[in-house]
């Protein structure tokens, strides 16, 4: 018995929905990868003109609920730039969202780079050489595979909610989340690449790659924290 269907693409307009997708992950890996340049190019002006120094010396000495504070206002500029990433119509808004998380990524970044550069020389080259054939590997797994990853989304949420609540208690009680935890957050971003990837390929909207390129500068920075971490507590 045959079966018709409502709407069955022609070769042409399947063609011009493939050419779309493929453009559209050629602007998000571009986006991304500028983001990572900018993220570099800050923190050099940072360490260079000895702005990271003061930023550095501050948070270290100020205690944890200074860094509860910068934490939770991370999380909120965090928050904000992804939902204006996602939402907004216009164009240079979403480059403001993008610009002012990558912004916030490397103020934060600035005591783990500062502690790493002065008592681990080379942890920062090596983690970051880890983290790029981490998210290569994972990248290419994904676009492999073709397979959707979107079931990690659910899980993936309620993990960082615990490992945040884990965070938040390690500051509050001052006990150390030690190597297990940074690996446990390394697989997690690795998790969170693969979801972020398969969103690429299959579900984020083809006007939204400014948004789809902060989602994944942020996973691709949370591995790098956690590996370069992993690298300062292999020196201790």
């Amino acid at each position: 018995m045959s079966q018709s269907y409502p709407y069955a693409p022609s070769r042409a307009a399947t063609g011009s929905a493939a050419d779309r997708r493929a453009r559209f992950i050629v602007r998000t890996y571009n986006h991304l990868f500028g983001a990572i340049v900018a993220f570099a190019l800050i923190e050099f002006g940072l360490f260079a003109s000895g702005i990271a120094d003061v930023i550095a010396m501050t948070v270290l000495n100020g205690g944890q609920l200074l860094w509860f504070g910068v934490l939770a206002a991370f999380m909120i500029v965090g928050w904000l730039a992804s939902r204006f990433a996602h939402t907004a119509e216009s164009r240079p808004v979403q480059y403001a969202a993008l610009g002012s998380y990558v912004f916030m990524q490397a103020l934060i970044f600035v005591p783990l780079l500062y502690i790493a550069n002065r008592f681990a020389p080379g942890a920062i080259q090596s983690a970051g050489l880890v983290t790029m054939v981490g998210f290569a590997a994972l990248t290419g797994i994904a676009f492999w595979t073709r397979k959707d990853f979107s079931f990690l989304g659910s899980i993936l949420r309620w993990a960082f909610i615990c490992a945040l609540l884990v965070i938040v208690a390690g500051m509050i009680f001052g006990f150390q989340l030690g190597v297990f935890f940074s690996v446990i957050m390394v697989g997690l971003a690795g998790a969170s690449i693969l979801y972020d990837t398969s969103n690429v390929i299959h579900h984020f909207p083809e006007d939204r790659y400014v948004g789809a390129s902060l989602e994944l500068f942020a996973s691709v920075a949370l591995m790098f924290w956690y590996v370069l971490r992993l690298f300062l507590a292999a020196r201790d």
